[in-house]
């Protein structure tokens, strides 16, 4: 698979590059986001490494230029750890968010679960496994579409996972711990609100209500769930 890595601390670039070769995977490292930009417009990527502090371009700039065009996940690498960045990052459509400094092998395992979870999402399955359809939402797993009322929502991998996960179920009451170890992968932390924002913006997207909402519904001191 294709990972590109963007950083202008060489160090770090080329301790990531040895870290994810060591894993087989093709690495396109850049120092400079006008470099990152021109390999997107030319090779095939599966995942982006970006970090957001940058000399040319931030990250977040890189972030919005991917999402433009492509679903692919995104995770963010910076020294930054206010949790405005973090909302920021997330609202613009990043998948992850890892602070320096940083354990290679925790960045590796990020990676892996990002992309297990992609693949898994995009696989073939059964016509009638891969659609749903309820309420003027449209969910189709194998093209990763979403139609709402016929408008189609752009939706970054994350938050189509959450989506499909609780449309899955619905009637059932998910909590915050099982939607995040379903699709990131990882143990829950009662302290990581990263589940939070990401329906926070899915909710924007579809225009749903927050006080009275047609599909996400917030049960307190509990999770989420979607009517059935």
């Amino acid at each position: 698979m294709n990972i590109l890595v963007v950083d202008d601390e060489q160090e770090i670039a080329d301790l990531i590059e040895l870290y994810l070769k060591n894993e087989n995977y093709h690495v396109f490292k850049y120092y400079t986001a006008q470099e990152a930009l021109v390999c997107m417009e030319r090779e095939k990527l599966d995942l982006a490494i970006l970090d957001i502090m940058m000399p040319d371009i931030d990250g977040f700039t890189i972030l919005q230029k991917i999402r433009e065009a492509f679903n692919f996940p995104v995770i963010m690498l910076t020294a930054k750890e206010e949790e405005i960045d973090k909302i920021t990052g997330f609202s613009l459509g990043a998948d992850d968010y890892i602070t320096k400094p940083f354990r290679p092998l925790e960045l590796v395992a990020r990676v892996k679960a990002q992309l297990r979870r992609f693949t898994l999402y995009n696989q073939g399955s059964k016509q009638n496994e891969a659609i749903i359809d309820f309420a003027g939402l449209i969910i189709n797993k194998d093209t990763r579409q979403v139609l709402l009322n016929e408008r189609p929502l752009s939706l970054t991998p994350t938050e189509f996972s959450i989506l499909w996960y609780l449309s899955s179920n619905r009637g059932k009451v998910i909590s915050a711990e099982e939607l995040f170890r379903e699709v990131w992968g990882e143990k829950y932390y009662n302290s990581n609100n990263t589940v939070m924002v990401h329906i926070r913006h899915l909710r924007e997207k579809m225009n749903d209500s927050v006080d009275n909402p047609k599909f996400i519904k917030t049960v307190w001191g509990v999770g989420y769930t979607i009517d059935k």
